[in-house]
Formats: structure tokens, C-alpha cells, sequence
């Protein structure tokens, strides 16, 4: 199984690329960030920097969107980090939460992911691709290679994952939910006749190491909000008691008020007090590392092949040095 580390973007960058190189000396393979041009620093100018201090670390936005920018500036941009650094990209994209409504806009719909997912790719590996009606091909590309990953949690964003994109990322580590999305994606994949095992199956959520369970949920208790958002969007759509939304996942935002977005993936959220224990417990990854290491292995029987750790709390270099000195030899060694 391959790790990796999520971190915001927030100032100064010199401390994202350190905890970056501590990532890496403990065995992560990948390195993702938040991508949200209001909230936080501009993440495609800090990978530059990562890249540049680490050996062989991946880097990548979990998640970008197909509105912040124009595609062919996305695609040129990766492909200038792979051309510096030699393809230690990814891109992770969706319809995009707090980058698009902090800014006024509505998410993207799942059509404009669709065909951005594409256009991204191909322009990144140097093909030609039609961008509103223009063909475009970047002619410096040599040898590009962009995998692209979709973030999905719904029905139609599930199918979508497995018909188009080479990765999926769900942003939560519940068991039952994992089971059921990543066999959602795999079968729409091979609908579409792809190999359902050639997509990468990504699982994102805070993990947190220690004894203390009560510290350790109010860490992480954002992350239930954060998801809520994504959820709510979908019982917007599907209604309360759809068969196509599982209750597992819809079921406990009946008490969400609202979002403030300013306190968006931080520890001590105001927006998130509505999220009950039992949904921290089974969304991350909490306990001492025994209990980090049961999950994981339940996750990797599930078909999971990386587990990227939300490091967003007050032990972030302790989690990243416990993972690599603990957890990631027993789920590796």
C-alpha cells in the first residue's frame, strides 16, 4: 500500500515543504494539498518547491477543479513540473467545494469534469485536444505522462470515476462505504470495458495516533463537516432516503446548520459540532497504532491502494513520524 500526506497550503510555504521532506523520509510516496486560491497559498508554486527538496516524492492537488483555471493552463502547468522534475505529478480533481462557492460560483457540473479530465490529460501528455471549440496541443511536451484522479462520493460522480479517470479518490476511510463505492467505480469501469483493476484506488482521511480517543475526535471532528458538505449537495439532489445515496453516508447532517468557510478543514470548526462521535470514528483513522494498522489492512483487502492522511491537527509531525516508523513497515514490510 502506498501513503500519502495532505497538507493545507497555508503560509509559510517553507513549512509545507518541510513536513513534505519529513513525509518522504518516512516512507510516503505521495504528497497532496488543499486547492483553493482564497483560503490558501497557490499550491502549483509550492510544488515547485517540493519537488525540488525530495527525490522522488509525487505531488499533486486533492482536490483541483475543472473552474479555478483554464484547462490548458492547468495542463501546461503540470507539465512544466513534470518536464523540471520528470512526471512526479498527479492530478486530483472534482466539481470543487470551497474553491468555487468562497469565490461566488456553484460547483462545476459532472459533464464539464468529464470532458476536463480528458482535455487535462491529453494536453499535459502532449496530444492535441479541443478546448471550447480551439484545438490546442502544447508542442514542448516530451514524453508527459498525467495521471488523473476523480474525487466522487455520489451515484453518477462514481460512474464517472470508473469510466474516465485513472484514480479514485474517496475522502473518507468508513469500511462499508469503501466497499460499496470502490465496487461502484470498478463496475462502471468495466461497463465502459477498462480493466476495472487498472484504476488507482486512493482512500483520504485525518488520521491521528494515541491513546486518547476524546483529543483525538475533536481533531478530526472537521472532517465530518467538511464531508458534509459534498453530502448535503447530494441529498439535495437524491433526497433524504434515496436507494442511490446509502444512509451510512447521508444520515448524520440532518443537524448541519450551515458552513462557514473561513474555519474550512481546521481543527476546532465551529461549523462541525453537529458531527456525531461515531461518524469521526468510522470516517478516520484514530487509536494507537495497532488500531491504524487493523484498518488499513481491512482497506487494502477492500482494493485500496494508497491511504493519503489528512495531517490537519495538533500532532502532525508526531502522525508522520509514528506512520513511518510504525505503520507503514507493518502494512509494507
Amino acid at each position: 500500500m502506498d501513503f500519502g500526506l495532505v497538507l493545507q497550503t497555508d503560509p509559510p510555504a517553507s513549512a509545507v515543504v518541510g513536513l513534505m521532506r519529513r513525509a518522504e523520509r518516512n516512507g510516503f510516496r505521495y504528497g497532496w494539498t488543499f486547492d483553493s486560491a482564497v483560503l490558501w497559498q497557490e499550491p502549483f508554486v509550492i510544488y515547485s518547491q517540493i519537488l525540488e527538496h525530495t527525490e522522488n516524492l509525487t505531488v499533486g492537488p486533492m482536490v483541483t477543479n475543472p473552474g479555478t483555471r483554464t484547462w490548458e493552463v492547468t495542463a501546461s502547468t503540470f507539465a512544466t513540473l513534470n518536464d523540471m522534475y520528470g512526471n512526479r505529478t498527479v492530478c486530483g480533481i472534482g466539481r470543487g467545494d470551497s474553491a468555487m462557492r468562497v469565490a461566488g460560483r456553484k460547483p462545476n457540473t459532472l459533464a464539464r469534469v468529464s470532458e476536463a479530465i480528458g482535455v487535462i490529460r491529453d494536453l499535459a501528455e502532449g496530444r492535441e485536444a479541443d478546448v471550447d471549440g480551439q484545438p490546442l496541443r502544447l508542442p514542448w511536451v516530451r514524453n508527459g505522462r498525467l495521471p488523473v484522479w476523480m474525487a466522487a462520493y455520489g451515484p453518477k460522480a462514481l460512474a464517472l470515476a470508473g469510466q474516465k479517470a485513472d484514480g479514485f479518490i474517496l475522502q473518507l476511510a468508513d469500511l462499508y462505504l469503501t466497499e460499496s463505492m470502490v465496487t461502484a467505480v470498478r463496475t462502471a469501469a468495466s461497463d465502459a470495458g477498462r480493466d476495472p483493476d487498472s484504476i488507482t484506488i486512493c482512500v483520504a482521511a485525518p488520521a491521528y495516533v494515541g491513546d486518547d480517543l476524546a483529543h483525538a475526535r475533536d481533531q478530526c471532528r472537521w472532517f465530518g463537516g467538511m464531508v458534509g458538505n459534498h453530502v448535503a449537495d447530494l441529498v439535495a439532489r437524491y433526497g433524504e432516503h434515496s436507494d442511490l445515496v446509502p444512509e451510512a453516508l447521508t444520515s448524520y447532517i440532518k443537524a448541519r446548520e450551515g458552513y462557514d468557510y473561513s474555519h474550512h478543514g481546521r481543527a476546532g470548526n465551529p461549523s462541525t459540532d453537529f458531527v456525531p462521535d461515531e461518524i469521526v470514528d468510522r470516517f478516520c483513522l484514530l487509536g494507537p497504532a495497532e488500531a491504524h494498522i487493523e484498518k488499513l489492512e481491512a482497506l487494502r483487502d477492500l482494493g485500496v491502494d494508497q491511504f493519503a492522511v489528512y495531517n490537519m491537527h495538533d500532532a502532525k509531525e508526531e502522525t508522520i513520524d509514528v506512520y513511518g516508523s510504525e505503520i507503514i513497515p507493518a502494512l509494507n514490510g
